[in-house]
């Protein structure tokens, strides 16, 4: 990640551990992904074992992961510029 934006300047990392609270929306966006995937694996393979719906649903979603702590990055620094501009 860059320090700082090319465009506009904007410093992202401002202090140790900003980003601590975008692993809570990681977090947010993971689980109802996941979840969804595991239903529908379950709907479609009603008939085996949920032990492979949900290890299907695991391996498909495993390389979502650096995207959504990517998406989550963003989102909080949109957060942060958000209710910077509120602030001021």
């Amino acid at each position: 990640m860059n320090a700082a934006c090319p465009s506009c300047g904007t410093v992202f990392e401002k202090e140790p551990g900003y980003f601590v609270g975008a692993m809570y929306f990681s977090y947010f966006l993971a689980v109802p992904i996941y979840a969804l995937l595991c239903l529908l694996f379950l709907r479609l393979l009603r008939h085996r074992s949920e032990l492979l719906a949900f290890g299907i649903a695991l391996l498909l979603f495993l390389p979502l992961g650096p995207l959504l702590f990517r998406a989550s990055r963003l989102l909080w620094l949109y957060l942060d510029c958000f209710l910077q501009k509120k602030l001021r």
